[in-house]
Protein backbone atom coordinates (compact mmCIF):
# COMPACT_ATOMS: atom_id res chain seq x y z
CA UNK A 1 0.00 0.00 0.00
CA UNK A 2 1.41 3.36 -0.81
CA UNK A 3 1.82 5.48 2.42
CA UNK A 4 -0.41 8.11 3.85
CA UNK A 5 -0.20 11.43 3.02
CA UNK A 6 1.80 12.80 5.92
CA UNK A 7 4.19 10.05 5.14
CA UNK A 8 3.96 10.64 1.33
CA UNK A 9 5.66 14.24 1.38
CA UNK A 10 8.52 13.29 3.86
CA UNK A 11 9.51 10.75 1.69
CA UNK A 12 9.19 12.46 -1.87
CA UNK A 13 11.44 14.98 -0.78
CA UNK A 14 13.93 12.87 -0.29
CA UNK A 15 15.58 13.86 2.80
CA UNK A 16 15.39 11.91 6.24
CA UNK A 17 11.72 12.83 7.86
CA UNK A 18 12.08 15.56 9.50
CA UNK A 19 10.70 14.54 12.85
CA UNK A 20 13.91 15.12 15.24
CA UNK A 21 14.92 11.55 16.74
CA UNK A 22 18.42 12.52 17.75
CA UNK A 23 18.43 9.92 20.40
CA UNK A 24 17.17 6.93 17.99
CA UNK A 25 19.70 8.09 15.17
CA UNK A 26 22.20 8.39 17.58
CA UNK A 27 21.56 4.70 18.64
CA UNK A 28 21.58 3.62 15.41
CA UNK A 29 25.13 5.37 14.33
CA UNK A 30 26.78 3.29 17.16
CA UNK A 31 25.44 -0.25 16.07
CA UNK A 32 22.69 -0.03 19.11
CA UNK A 33 20.24 -1.93 16.67
CA UNK A 34 18.48 -3.85 19.41
CA UNK A 35 18.03 -1.22 21.75
CA UNK A 36 17.28 1.41 18.57
CA UNK A 37 14.65 -1.57 17.19
CA UNK A 38 13.01 -1.84 21.06
CA UNK A 39 12.48 2.16 20.84
CA UNK A 40 10.79 2.00 17.40
CA UNK A 41 8.56 -1.18 18.56
CA UNK A 42 7.71 0.56 21.24
CA UNK A 43 6.66 3.72 19.09
CA UNK A 44 4.86 2.08 16.72
CA UNK A 45 2.54 0.45 19.08
CA UNK A 46 1.38 4.05 20.19
CA UNK A 47 -1.89 4.91 18.98
CA UNK A 48 -1.17 8.59 19.24
CA UNK A 49 1.90 8.41 16.98
CA UNK A 50 0.92 11.12 14.28
CA UNK A 51 2.21 10.21 10.38
CA UNK A 52 5.30 12.16 10.37
CA UNK A 53 6.98 10.89 13.31
CA UNK A 54 5.63 6.76 11.76
CA UNK A 55 7.91 7.94 9.09
CA UNK A 56 10.80 8.77 11.08
CA UNK A 57 10.89 5.44 12.67
CA UNK A 58 10.12 3.51 9.70
CA UNK A 59 12.93 5.54 7.95
CA UNK A 60 15.56 4.48 10.67
CA UNK A 61 14.33 1.10 10.92
CA UNK A 62 15.44 0.77 6.94
CA UNK A 63 18.54 2.53 7.88
CA UNK A 64 19.82 -0.08 9.65
CA UNK A 65 18.31 -2.54 7.66
CA UNK A 66 20.76 -0.87 4.66
CA UNK A 67 23.38 -0.51 7.07
CA UNK A 68 23.71 -3.85 7.51
CA UNK A 69 23.66 -4.48 3.40
CA UNK A 70 27.03 -2.02 3.89
CA UNK A 71 28.52 -3.56 6.74
CA UNK A 72 28.63 -7.26 5.44
CA UNK A 73 32.44 -8.73 6.85
CA UNK A 74 33.07 -10.64 9.63
CA UNK A 75 37.13 -10.53 10.22
CA UNK A 76 37.79 -13.13 8.29
CA UNK A 77 36.23 -11.85 5.42
CA UNK A 78 37.74 -8.92 5.81
CA UNK A 79 41.10 -10.31 6.33
CA UNK A 80 40.80 -12.73 3.52
CA UNK A 81 39.86 -9.60 1.13
CA UNK A 82 42.91 -7.83 2.40
CA UNK A 83 45.20 -11.01 1.97
CA UNK A 84 44.62 -11.10 -2.17
CA UNK A 85 46.99 -8.01 -2.10
CA UNK A 86 48.81 -9.34 0.89
CA UNK A 87 49.24 -12.31 0.58
CA UNK A 88 51.63 -12.79 3.98
CA UNK A 89 49.32 -10.47 6.18
CA UNK A 90 50.10 -10.69 10.01
CA UNK A 91 47.00 -10.63 12.16
CA UNK A 92 48.55 -7.80 14.31
CA UNK A 93 48.59 -5.83 10.94
CA UNK A 94 44.99 -5.83 10.49
CA UNK A 95 44.79 -5.01 13.95
CA UNK A 96 46.56 -2.04 13.98
CA UNK A 97 45.53 -0.96 10.86
CA UNK A 98 41.49 -1.49 12.33
CA UNK A 99 42.37 0.10 15.66
CA UNK A 100 43.85 2.79 13.82
CA UNK A 101 40.91 4.13 11.84
CA UNK A 102 42.16 2.87 8.67
CA UNK A 103 39.68 -0.14 7.88
CA UNK A 104 36.23 1.60 8.54
CA UNK A 105 34.32 -1.13 11.16
CA UNK A 106 30.73 -0.96 12.79
CA UNK A 107 30.36 -2.56 16.53
CA UNK A 108 26.53 -4.19 15.71
CA UNK A 109 25.23 -5.15 19.22
CA UNK A 110 28.94 -6.23 19.92
CA UNK A 111 29.77 -7.59 17.13
CA UNK A 112 32.85 -6.36 14.65
CA UNK A 113 31.69 -5.74 11.43
CA UNK A 114 33.96 -4.14 8.53
CA UNK A 115 32.35 -2.30 5.65
CA UNK A 116 32.33 -4.25 2.70
CA UNK A 117 34.89 -1.62 1.00
CA UNK A 118 37.08 -0.99 3.71
CA UNK A 119 39.31 -3.76 2.45
CA UNK A 120 40.05 -1.52 -1.14
CA UNK A 121 39.71 1.65 0.51
CA UNK A 122 42.71 0.85 3.38
CA UNK A 123 45.13 0.90 0.44
CA UNK A 124 44.09 4.55 -0.43
CA UNK A 125 44.49 5.63 3.44
CA UNK A 126 47.54 3.80 4.00
CA UNK A 127 51.18 4.12 2.51
CA UNK A 128 52.24 1.40 4.30
CA UNK A 129 49.77 -0.98 3.71
CA UNK A 130 49.85 0.15 -0.10
CA UNK A 131 53.44 -0.47 0.09
CA UNK A 132 53.09 -4.10 1.49
CA UNK A 133 51.13 -4.99 -1.82
CA UNK A 134 53.19 -6.43 -5.19
CA UNK A 135 54.46 -3.05 -7.11
CA UNK A 136 52.39 -4.01 -10.12
CA UNK A 137 49.29 -4.03 -7.46
CA UNK A 138 49.83 -0.48 -6.33
CA UNK A 139 48.62 1.62 -10.07
CA UNK A 140 46.20 3.75 -9.65
CA UNK A 141 43.63 4.22 -11.97
CA UNK A 142 42.07 7.63 -11.59
CA UNK A 143 39.71 8.93 -14.60
CA UNK A 144 40.82 10.68 -17.30
CA UNK A 145 40.37 14.16 -16.05
CA UNK A 146 41.48 13.08 -12.42
CA UNK A 147 45.03 14.20 -13.47
CA UNK A 148 46.39 16.87 -15.90
CA UNK A 149 45.71 16.58 -19.54
CA UNK A 150 45.24 17.80 -23.35
CA UNK A 151 41.62 18.83 -22.48
CA UNK A 152 42.49 20.99 -19.35
CA UNK A 153 45.19 22.93 -21.64
CA UNK A 154 42.58 23.44 -24.23
CA UNK A 155 39.94 24.67 -21.69
CA UNK A 156 42.33 27.34 -20.23
CA UNK A 157 43.80 28.43 -23.91
CA UNK A 158 40.10 28.36 -25.14
CA UNK A 159 39.01 31.32 -22.10
CA UNK A 160 42.08 33.29 -22.30
CA UNK A 161 41.62 33.88 -25.76
CA UNK A 162 38.25 34.26 -25.91
CA UNK A 163 37.11 35.65 -22.31
CA UNK A 164 34.44 33.43 -22.22
CA UNK A 165 33.35 31.26 -19.36
CA UNK A 166 31.63 28.75 -21.54
CA UNK A 167 34.17 27.28 -24.24
CA UNK A 168 35.18 23.85 -25.96
CA UNK A 169 31.54 22.64 -26.32
CA UNK A 170 30.76 19.15 -26.79
CA UNK A 171 27.52 17.21 -28.10
CA UNK A 172 26.57 13.99 -26.73
CA UNK A 173 24.25 11.37 -26.87
CA UNK A 174 22.81 9.38 -23.77
CA UNK A 175 20.68 6.28 -22.95
CA UNK A 176 20.18 5.79 -19.68
CA UNK A 177 18.44 2.43 -18.63
CA UNK A 178 17.68 0.18 -15.19
CA UNK A 179 16.99 -3.11 -15.14
CA UNK A 180 14.97 -4.63 -12.31
CA UNK A 181 15.59 -8.17 -11.09
CA UNK A 182 13.07 -10.67 -12.27
CA UNK A 183 10.67 -11.84 -10.18
CA UNK A 184 11.34 -8.45 -7.62
CA UNK A 185 8.05 -7.17 -8.06
CA UNK A 186 5.02 -9.60 -8.19
CA UNK A 187 3.59 -10.61 -11.80
CA UNK A 188 1.06 -8.21 -13.20
CA UNK A 189 2.17 -5.41 -10.41
CA UNK A 190 3.17 -1.98 -11.66
CA UNK A 191 6.59 -0.92 -11.29
CA UNK A 192 7.60 2.55 -11.21
CA UNK A 193 11.03 3.81 -12.35
CA UNK A 194 12.63 7.43 -12.15
CA UNK A 195 15.66 7.83 -14.86
CA UNK A 196 17.97 10.88 -14.29
CA UNK A 197 17.08 13.60 -17.02
CA UNK A 198 19.37 16.90 -17.61
CA UNK A 199 18.05 20.64 -16.99
CA UNK A 200 19.16 23.43 -18.99
CA UNK A 201 21.82 25.21 -17.39
CA UNK A 202 22.87 28.34 -19.14
CA UNK A 203 26.44 28.01 -20.30
CA UNK A 204 27.08 24.53 -19.02
CA UNK A 205 24.56 22.24 -20.50
CA UNK A 206 21.67 23.27 -23.11
CA UNK A 207 19.96 22.48 -26.79
CA UNK A 208 18.24 19.09 -25.05
CA UNK A 209 16.92 17.25 -27.27
CA UNK A 210 14.42 14.24 -25.81
CA UNK A 211 14.74 10.83 -28.62
CA UNK A 212 12.60 8.47 -26.69
CA UNK A 213 12.44 5.80 -23.59
CA UNK A 214 11.31 2.61 -23.61
CA UNK A 215 8.20 1.90 -22.88
CA UNK A 216 7.21 5.05 -24.67
CA UNK A 217 5.37 7.48 -22.80
CA UNK A 218 8.18 8.81 -20.22
CA UNK A 219 6.62 11.61 -17.79
CA UNK A 220 9.54 14.37 -18.10
CA UNK A 221 9.88 16.75 -15.27
CA UNK A 222 9.70 20.12 -15.41
CA UNK A 223 12.50 22.28 -16.07
CA UNK A 224 12.81 23.61 -12.97
CA UNK A 225 13.10 20.64 -11.16
CA UNK A 226 16.09 20.64 -9.08
CA UNK A 227 16.62 16.59 -9.40
CA UNK A 228 14.97 16.42 -12.87
CA UNK A 229 13.82 12.93 -13.81
CA UNK A 230 11.81 11.28 -16.46
CA UNK A 231 9.23 8.72 -14.81
CA UNK A 232 7.79 5.56 -16.37
CA UNK A 233 5.89 2.49 -15.67
CA UNK A 234 5.47 -0.80 -17.17
CA UNK A 235 3.78 -4.15 -15.32
CA UNK A 236 6.21 -6.68 -13.95
CA UNK A 237 5.90 -10.38 -15.98
CA UNK A 238 6.92 -13.38 -13.81
CA UNK A 239 10.42 -15.11 -14.92
CA UNK A 240 11.86 -11.55 -16.90
CA UNK A 241 13.64 -8.63 -15.77
CA UNK A 242 11.32 -5.21 -15.78
CA UNK A 243 13.64 -2.94 -18.33
CA UNK A 244 13.76 0.94 -18.59
CA UNK A 245 15.68 3.48 -20.83
CA UNK A 246 15.48 7.30 -21.91
CA UNK A 247 18.03 8.42 -24.69
CA UNK A 248 18.24 12.07 -25.37
CA UNK A 249 21.15 14.36 -26.12
CA UNK A 250 22.17 17.65 -25.59
CA UNK A 251 25.53 19.86 -25.83
CA UNK A 252 27.77 19.98 -22.55
CA UNK A 253 30.34 23.24 -22.20
CA UNK A 254 33.51 23.49 -19.76
CA UNK A 255 33.54 25.81 -17.68
CA UNK A 256 36.37 28.26 -16.79
CA UNK A 257 36.64 31.67 -14.87
CA UNK A 258 39.39 33.70 -14.35
CA UNK A 259 39.39 35.32 -11.39
CA UNK A 260 41.61 38.30 -9.70
CA UNK A 261 41.55 37.34 -6.25
CA UNK A 262 42.14 41.12 -4.87
CA UNK A 263 38.81 41.87 -7.09
CA UNK A 264 36.51 39.82 -5.05
CA UNK A 265 34.30 41.33 -2.84
CA UNK A 266 31.88 40.45 0.55
CA UNK A 267 28.92 38.58 -0.22
CA UNK A 268 26.65 41.28 -1.03
CA UNK A 269 22.98 40.94 0.85
CA UNK A 270 20.47 39.02 -1.68
CA UNK A 271 17.52 37.41 -0.75
CA UNK A 272 18.00 35.13 -4.14
CA UNK A 273 21.26 33.64 -1.91
CA UNK A 274 20.52 33.49 1.34
CA UNK A 275 19.40 29.68 0.68
CA UNK A 276 22.82 28.84 0.41
CA UNK A 277 24.02 30.86 3.75
CA UNK A 278 22.08 28.17 6.04
CA UNK A 279 22.34 25.28 7.71
CA UNK A 280 19.82 22.22 6.15
CA UNK A 281 19.31 19.83 8.14
CA UNK A 282 20.58 16.68 8.81
CA UNK A 283 23.70 17.20 6.28
CA UNK A 284 24.77 20.73 6.02
CA UNK A 285 24.88 21.41 10.01
CA UNK A 286 27.58 23.81 11.67
CA UNK A 287 28.64 21.75 14.54
CA UNK A 288 31.16 22.85 16.79
CA UNK A 289 33.59 20.55 15.55
CA UNK A 290 33.36 22.01 12.70
CA UNK A 291 33.60 26.03 13.44
CA UNK A 292 36.77 24.80 15.48
CA UNK A 293 37.78 23.25 11.99
CA UNK A 294 37.18 26.32 9.76
CA UNK A 295 38.87 28.39 12.34
CA UNK A 296 42.12 26.76 12.03
CA UNK A 297 42.13 26.39 8.18
CA UNK A 298 40.99 30.01 7.78
CA UNK A 299 42.77 31.75 10.36
CA UNK A 300 42.34 35.80 9.96
CA UNK A 301 41.82 35.81 6.18
CA UNK A 302 38.94 37.63 5.28
CA UNK A 303 39.19 38.03 1.62
CA UNK A 304 36.17 35.65 0.04
CA UNK A 305 38.11 34.09 -2.64
CA UNK A 306 41.36 32.88 -0.32
CA UNK A 307 39.09 31.76 2.46
CA UNK A 308 36.95 29.87 0.33
CA UNK A 309 40.63 28.46 -1.41
CA UNK A 310 42.20 27.84 1.68
CA UNK A 311 38.65 25.25 2.79
CA UNK A 312 39.13 24.14 -0.64
CA UNK A 313 42.54 23.00 -0.48
CA UNK A 314 41.99 21.71 3.59
CA UNK A 315 39.06 19.90 2.13
CA UNK A 316 40.57 18.21 -0.84
CA UNK A 317 43.12 17.21 1.40
CA UNK A 318 41.34 14.77 2.99
CA UNK A 319 42.09 11.11 1.45
CA UNK A 320 39.27 9.63 -1.10
CA UNK A 321 37.60 6.32 -0.06
CA UNK A 322 35.03 4.48 -1.18
CA UNK A 323 31.49 5.47 0.11
CA UNK A 324 28.95 3.94 2.15
CA UNK A 325 25.31 4.39 0.90
CA UNK A 326 24.15 8.23 1.89
CA UNK A 327 21.15 6.92 3.44
CA UNK A 328 22.88 5.10 6.14
CA UNK A 329 24.61 8.11 7.12
CA UNK A 330 22.96 10.63 9.70
CA UNK A 331 25.23 13.90 8.96
CA UNK A 332 27.43 13.57 5.44
CA UNK A 333 29.07 16.40 6.37
CA UNK A 334 30.50 15.85 10.18
CA UNK A 335 31.35 12.37 8.69
CA UNK A 336 33.19 13.88 5.80
CA UNK A 337 35.18 15.72 8.59
CA UNK A 338 35.65 12.78 11.25
CA UNK A 339 36.00 9.17 9.39
CA UNK A 340 39.79 10.26 7.87
CA UNK A 341 38.36 9.46 4.22
CA UNK A 342 35.47 10.75 1.94
CA UNK A 343 34.32 10.02 -1.69
CA UNK A 344 33.41 12.86 -3.90
CA UNK A 345 29.75 13.60 -2.43
CA UNK A 346 31.16 13.91 1.01
CA UNK A 347 33.54 16.15 0.28
CA UNK A 348 31.64 18.27 -1.43
CA UNK A 349 28.53 18.57 1.35
CA UNK A 350 31.71 19.45 3.98
CA UNK A 351 33.14 22.19 1.62
CA UNK A 352 29.40 23.55 1.56
CA UNK A 353 29.33 23.66 5.24
CA UNK A 354 32.06 25.55 5.54
CA UNK A 355 31.70 28.10 2.82
CA UNK A 356 28.03 28.53 4.20
CA UNK A 357 29.74 29.40 7.53
CA UNK A 358 31.75 31.60 6.76
CA UNK A 359 29.29 33.55 4.76
CA UNK A 360 29.74 32.68 1.14
CA UNK A 361 27.03 30.93 -0.79
CA UNK A 362 27.88 27.74 -1.87
CA UNK A 363 25.58 24.87 -3.79
CA UNK A 364 25.43 21.17 -4.70
CA UNK A 365 25.86 20.25 -8.57
CA UNK A 366 25.88 16.30 -9.33
CA UNK A 367 25.32 13.81 -12.00
CA UNK A 368 28.20 11.68 -14.83
CA UNK A 369 31.12 11.90 -15.28
CA UNK A 370 32.34 10.41 -18.59
CA UNK A 371 35.37 10.04 -21.37
CA UNK A 372 35.83 10.80 -25.16
CA UNK A 373 34.51 7.08 -27.15
CA UNK A 374 38.37 5.68 -26.97
CA UNK A 375 38.75 5.67 -23.24
CA UNK A 376 35.00 4.53 -22.01
CA UNK A 377 35.27 5.90 -19.10
CA UNK A 378 32.43 6.90 -17.07
CA UNK A 379 31.05 7.17 -13.34
CA UNK A 380 28.92 8.62 -10.51
CA UNK A 381 30.44 12.42 -9.33
CA UNK A 382 29.62 15.00 -7.25
CA UNK A 383 30.68 18.86 -6.95
CA UNK A 384 29.24 22.34 -6.63
CA UNK A 385 29.51 25.84 -6.76
CA UNK A 386 30.43 28.97 -4.86
CA UNK A 387 29.16 32.35 -4.91
CA UNK A 388 32.15 34.74 -5.03
CA UNK A 389 30.92 38.55 -6.08
CA UNK A 390 31.18 40.00 -8.70
CA UNK A 391 31.64 36.82 -10.77
CA UNK A 392 28.96 35.31 -9.75
CA UNK A 393 28.45 31.48 -9.35
CA UNK A 394 31.95 29.48 -10.51
CA UNK A 395 32.11 25.91 -10.54
CA UNK A 396 34.28 24.00 -7.70
CA UNK A 397 34.98 20.14 -7.70
CA UNK A 398 36.90 19.38 -4.62
CA UNK A 399 37.12 15.88 -4.58
CA UNK A 400 39.31 16.13 -8.31
CA UNK A 401 41.02 19.00 -6.88
CA UNK A 402 44.25 20.30 -7.59
CA UNK A 403 45.69 18.81 -10.61
CA UNK A 404 49.47 17.99 -10.47
CA UNK A 405 51.15 21.04 -11.93
CA UNK A 406 53.18 24.11 -11.05
CA UNK A 407 51.42 26.22 -13.26
CA UNK A 408 48.51 27.86 -10.98
CA UNK A 409 46.01 27.97 -14.06
CA UNK A 410 46.38 24.09 -14.35
CA UNK A 411 46.87 22.96 -10.42
CA UNK A 412 43.53 25.00 -9.70
CA UNK A 413 41.40 24.26 -12.61
CA UNK A 414 38.55 22.56 -10.62
CA UNK A 415 38.41 25.47 -8.50
CA UNK A 416 36.54 27.91 -10.77
CA UNK A 417 36.21 25.54 -14.07
CA UNK A 418 34.67 22.14 -15.04
CA UNK A 419 36.11 19.74 -17.88
CA UNK A 420 33.25 19.71 -20.56
CA UNK A 421 33.12 15.97 -19.78
CA UNK A 422 30.33 15.68 -17.36
CA UNK A 423 26.13 16.02 -17.33
CA UNK A 424 24.52 17.06 -14.34
CA UNK A 425 21.26 15.95 -13.09
CA UNK A 426 20.77 17.72 -10.05
CA UNK A 427 21.50 21.18 -8.89
CA UNK A 428 20.89 20.78 -5.37
CA UNK A 429 20.16 17.47 -3.45
CA UNK A 430 17.50 16.15 -1.74
CA UNK A 431 15.03 17.77 -3.63
CA UNK A 432 11.18 16.27 -4.80
CA UNK A 433 10.67 14.24 -7.42
CA UNK A 434 7.76 15.07 -10.38
CA UNK A 435 5.80 12.60 -10.04
CA UNK A 436 6.41 12.00 -6.28
CA UNK A 437 7.54 8.94 -4.80
CA UNK A 438 5.36 7.37 -2.51
CA UNK A 439 8.03 5.41 -0.25
CA UNK A 440 11.29 5.57 1.10
CA UNK A 441 13.85 6.86 -1.66
CA UNK A 442 17.09 4.62 -1.98
CA UNK A 443 19.27 7.22 -2.44
CA UNK A 444 18.12 10.20 -0.18
CA UNK A 445 20.34 12.63 -1.04
CA UNK A 446 21.71 12.04 -4.64
CA UNK A 447 20.01 11.07 -7.83
CA UNK A 448 22.21 9.45 -10.51
CA UNK A 449 21.57 5.60 -10.94
CA UNK A 450 17.50 6.63 -10.94
CA UNK A 451 14.80 5.21 -8.66
CA UNK A 452 12.50 2.23 -8.68
CA UNK A 453 9.54 1.67 -6.53
CA UNK A 454 5.90 -0.69 -6.62
CA UNK A 455 2.86 -0.63 -4.73
CA UNK A 456 4.55 -2.63 -1.84
CA UNK A 457 7.24 -0.31 -1.16
CA UNK A 458 10.88 0.86 -2.87
CA UNK A 459 13.13 -1.55 -4.57
CA UNK A 460 16.63 -0.89 -3.28
CA UNK A 461 19.80 -0.62 -5.13
CA UNK A 462 20.47 -4.47 -4.01
CA UNK A 463 17.40 -5.28 -6.49
CA UNK A 464 17.70 -3.52 -9.95
CA UNK A 465 21.16 -2.44 -12.05
CA UNK A 466 21.46 0.94 -13.60
CA UNK A 467 23.82 1.82 -17.23
CA UNK A 468 24.84 4.82 -18.39
CA UNK A 469 25.92 4.62 -22.10
CA UNK A 470 27.20 7.81 -23.72
CA UNK A 471 28.53 8.67 -27.53
CA UNK A 472 30.45 11.91 -27.68
CA UNK A 473 29.05 13.02 -31.67
CA UNK A 474 31.05 14.65 -33.90
CA UNK A 475 31.74 18.35 -33.82
CA UNK A 476 29.34 20.19 -36.53
CA UNK A 477 31.17 21.83 -39.43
Amino acid sequence: MALCAGIAWAVQAGEVPSTPLPDLVARVDRGDFAGAQAQIDKALASASLDADSRAAYLFQQERMRRIRLDFTLDEAQAKAVVRKSIPDLRDEEFAAWDAAGLIEHLDIDGQRRWFKRAPSNLFLLSTEASNRRPADKRISRPGPYERLGPHHGEVIQASEQSQQSSVTPRRIRVTQSIKVDADAVPAGQTVRAWIPYPRAIPGQQDNIQWLGSVPDGAQVAPEDTLQRTAYLERKAVAGSPTEFSVSYELTISARRFIIDPDKVQPTPSDPALAAYLRERAPHVVFTPAMREFSRRVVGTETNPYRVAKKLFDAVDAIPWGGAREYSTISNISDYALHAGHADCGQQTLLLISLLRMNGIPARWQSGMVYSDNEVGYSNLHDWGAVYLAPYGWVPMDVSTGALDSDNPAQRDFYFGGLDAYRIAFNDDYSRAFVPAKQHFRSETVDLQRGEVEWEGGNLYFNQWQYDFQWQVLPASK
